[in-house]
């Protein structure tokens, strides 16, 4: 049966539900006018309130700021110089409290014991550098209260909400910086070079030492303890042979950790608290739904919970938990329209690279059809530094709807199987990296799944990248290409980052490649120098208010493919940034991505 497109691409009914802090209300985010705005309503139930009417684009992020405010983020058309704003629940009117032009604001520290002020970084004093302010949400009032020296990339409060831990790097070697008492100067405990880190998560209860993220001395990452006062690790709380550790979580009522996420194929717990997990296997026996529970919010006192399902077949349901009451309310199908029992499973492969690797990642086969002689649409992930994982992805349920069978790898450089294989991927685009995509094709080809003249590759941001170089390094393996805001030319890539990414500019030498002293490498692995290798038919799309991957790389290869009178198809969004967020944008993309593939990979022999 074939699913309506917009069904995959159309705003979800209710999503990112939250509570208030005396739980007295909860919020989410619905459509107005095409565009997700926040609602709320109080707990018990009663009248649904819309708080924001935003018309140019959905809100994404927002939080509750006290019983009464909620802050949202918001954009200029995808440009990511995000404003916070607040809106009052009781007459829902909203204020800019960072009305600066081209200026960039991030969360530093809600203040929850705190109702009335926030701390976030601005880049307002200089466009490459974020200074810490305090904000007063009840008059606006900006106080600055630490100046970036020139080095400094990310800060860290304690549950008191002082600053006392700061990241510094100066593009390849990262520093941990501490001080006891937010008065005193910053003292440097810890530099490694950006392969090894320690990233913390949140300080101990005594606000002494401080749990992180850590892979020193080891190949995955683990969750430690670590005390800034020997700037050694005092404890070892969870680590896995095979994956690296995700994250963890911890109640600030109890003050006790909770659980610890790591993902192999799928995502997973450990319990370092019973009460945690018996909630969880409650939860469980209360929501007899086929798919993976997750606590997203709760209330101060910790007796009233948000919770979601997910699952690679449904976006899920949202619930209200009253713990007190073991009772389970159902608030939201995040998206009804979709039946799971029409939709296509996502089965864990692996196969070995040319050079011996172990590839990890995922096949969605279309419904009803053998797993032979399938047309199948490559799917590398963009970041690169990142990682595919079994969840609900629209794009590769809509695809397989269509007859297409999907393929998504973990490629070398991919984070989450530890240090060496990230490694692996330095200065590999367009080279090894590459062959990891195409040995999974070739993997597919020899089991007898794709029909290797019915091959298509669909990448967006690094994936799109991708894209470009599977058409033009190895013409014979695709049909076709979509390119979504993907990178053509690493050297004007390279030179028009955003100003806050400069940093991290030697980093990138380092794990991309040099402009000057690896030019003949970039110059090789580049798509755009290499086009009269292109054989088969391309469809770029583009945002054009992207800070990350300009307008001008999709330009420069549309332009330069047709001046060798070879035709490609291009969209631009004015309206759009780094990805199409507005949801007709997603519907006219998606379509003509659909007519682009029916056209170049014909299902029918």
């Amino acid at each position: 049966m074939q699913i309506p497109l917009q069904n995959f691409f159309k705003n979800p009914e209710k999503t990112a539900y939250k509570i208030s802090p005396d739980g007295n209300h909860i919020s989410w985010l619905a459509g107005y006018q095409g565009r997700m705005n926040i609602h709320i309503q109080p707990t018990e139930g009663g009248e649904i309130k819309r708080l924001t009417s935003i018309a140019e684009r959905d809100l994404r992020t927002y939080f509750w700021l006290n019983n009464s405010q909620l802050a949202f983020f918001k954009d200029n058309n995808g440009d990511e110089n995000d404003h916070l704003h607040v809106v009052d629940i009781f007459n829902a009117e909203v204020q800019d409290l960072t009305p600066f032009e081209n200026v960039k604001v991030d969360l530093v520290d809600e203040l929850e014991d705190n109702e009335n002020e926030v701390l976030i970084m601005m880049n307002k004093r200089n466009e490459e550098l974020f200074d810490v302010y305090r904000l007063k949400t009840d008059t606006g009032e900006i106080n600055l209260m630490e100046e970036n020296p020139g080095n400094i990339t990310g800060w860290i409060t304690d549950h008191n909400g002082n600053i006392k831990l700061a990241i510094t790097t100066d593009g390849v070697n990262t520093s941990l910086l501490y001080r006891n008492d937010h008065t005193l100067p910053f003292e440097t405990i810890l530099t490694t070079n950006f392969k090894e880190a320690v990233s913390p998560l949140f300080f101990d209860f005594d606000n002494d030492q401080f749990y992180a993220l850590s892979n020193i001395n080891r190949d995955k990452v683990a969750i430690v303890k670590f005390d800034p006062k020997t700037a050694m690790e005092s404890e070892i709380l969870f680590e896995h042979p095979d994956v690296d550790a995700d994250s963890m979580g911890f109640s600030k009522k109890r003050k006790v950790l909770t659980v610890g996420v790591f993902t192999t194929w799928k995502q997973e717990f450990i319990f370092f608290d019973a009460e945690t997990e018996n909630r969880y296997k409650r939860l469980s026996e209360l929501i007899k739904e086929d798919a993976e529970i997750y606590i997203v919010a709760k209330n101060k006192e910790e007796n009233i919970f948000i919770v979601r399902t997910i699952s690679d077949i449904s976006l899920g349901n949202y619930y209200l938990y009253n713990e007190q009451k073991d009772i389970v309310k159902h608030l939201a199908n995040v998206s009804p329209w979709l039946r799971s029992e029409e939709l296509c499973e996502m089965q864990p492969i692996q196969y070995k690279s040319s050079d011996g690797l172990t590839i990890h990642g995922y096949l969605t086969l279309p419904k009803n059809k053998k797993a032979e002689n399938l047309p199948v649409i490559v799917n590398p992930h963009g970041g690169p530094w990142v990682r595919d994982t079994w969840r609900f992805n629209p794009e590769v349920q809509f695809l397989a709807n269509r007859g297409f069978a999907v393929l998504q790898m973990n490629y070398r450089g991919s984070t989450g199987y530890g240090k060496k294989f990230m490694e692996a991927g330095f200065k590999q685009w367009g080279k090894k990296m590459q062959d990891d995509i195409s040995d999974g094709v070739r993997y597919l080809i020899s089991e007898g799944i794709a029909d290797k003249s019915r091959v298509g590759i669909y990448g967006a941001s690094y994936g799109g990248y991708a894209t470009l170089a599977g058409l033009t390094f190895s013409p014979d393996l695709y049909a076709c290409g979509v390119d979504y805001v993907g990178v053509s030319n690493l050297f004007s890539f390279m030179e028009t980052i955003p100003p806050y990414w400069k940093p991290y500019l030697e980093m990138m030498y380092e794990m991309v490649g040099h402009p000057e002293n690896d030019k003949e490498l970039l110059a090789s692995s580049t798509p755009l120098f290499h086009i009269d290798k292109i054989k088969a038919p391309l469809f770029v799309a583009q945002g054009a208010m992207d800070p990350r991957v300009k307008k001008s790389e999709s330009d420069q290869i549309v332009h330069a493919l047709r001046e060798k009178n070879i035709d490609v198809e291009y969209m631009v969004k004015d309206n759009e940034g780094h990805g199409f967020s507005n949801e007709e944008n997603r519907f006219e993309f998606y379509t003509a991505m659909e007519k682009f593939m029916e056209i170049h990979l014909k299902k029918n022999n």
